[in-house]
């Protein structure tokens, strides 16, 4: 009943704030926005409607996915970003004293946030599909360009990503709760993920031996958990993928250790 207790305030606390349907709105312009302009612009190569605009060979009836893909190659920074924030918010503001008060057993706090985060991440997750879903499939739908929403395969990929981005809200709450400072989680989850990650794996296609390293990134483990990437065209996709059920389980893995971690060396810890 603890467990319940704290849960149904955790997800009050986030949703009596404006920065979820701030985040998710932003979310769903970028991501759906990209998606849709993308899909128009191969959509139109595909169909010789735009001179000049064709696709790599071979990657016509791939072409959906990769579009749809959008939401965890790009999209995942949100989910990512809103996990952090159920942590670090409260060390800012100053309301983990009174959380920790109404919920002593701080193994309890952390596990109502993790379930706290996984409804957060259902939320996003399913705005972040629906939005590649609707805008890609429905450009590609506008150019003649069969959007394989008939497919069996296209709603599981679309679940396989629903997935990937709730396991991803985990992965940023177990960071917030290892990098107890807002300002330097956020930054450090923007460089990394923006910077650090993409460039590692585009030079994986140059390194020798770098690719057998980078597919077990977190971002390369979610592209193999959902199925397809963007990253696979761009040059970051270099050596043999996981399979989707490796590469959900290390992204998992990377929740449960910075959670272990975080909880050992900065949960337990005096609030100040």
């Amino acid at each position: 009943m603890n467990l319940v207790n704290a849960t149904r305030s955790e997800l009050t606390k986030q949703f009596s704030t404006s920065v979820w349907w701030i985040l998710l709105i932003v979310l769903v312009l970028y991501i759906g926005g990209t998606a849709g302009g993308m899909a128009a612009v191969f959509g139109a190569g595909e169909t010789g409607a735009l001179a000049g605009a064709t696709l790599p060979t071979g990657l016509g009836d791939r072409l959906p996915s990769l579009i749809y893909g959008l939401a965890t190659a790009m999209g995942y920074v949100f989910p990512l970003i809103v996990g952090s924030l159920l942590v670090t918010g409260e060390y800012r503001h100053k309301t983990l004293t009174p959380t920790f008060l109404a919920t002593p057993r701080r193994g309890v706090a952390l596990t109502a946030k993790m379930l706290a985060g996984v409804v957060m991440g259902l939320v996003f997750g399913g705005a972040a599909v629906a939005s590649t879903i609707g805008a890609g499939g429905g450009a590609l739908a506008l150019f003649g360009v069969d959007p394989q929403l008939e497919r069996p395969e296209t709603w599981a990929f679309a679940g396989r990503m629903l997935l990937a981005l709730v396991l991803w809200v985990l992965v940023g709450i177990a960071l917030g709760t290892l990098i107890r400072n807002q300002i330097a989680a956020v930054v450090g989850i923007l460089a990394f993920t923006q910077f650090v990650e993409p460039i590692a794996r585009v030079g994986a296609s140059l390194v020798d031996g770098l690719a057998d390293v980078v597919r077990f990134l977190p971002g390369a483990a979610s592209d193999a958990l959902a199925g397809d990437s963007i990253y696979a065209v761009m040059g970051g996709g270099a050596g043999q993928p996981l399979d989707w059920w490796a590469g959900g389980l290390v992204l998992a893995g990377y929740a449960m250790i910075f959670a272990v971690i975080g909880y050992v060396v900065s949960w337990r810890r005096d609030v100040v």
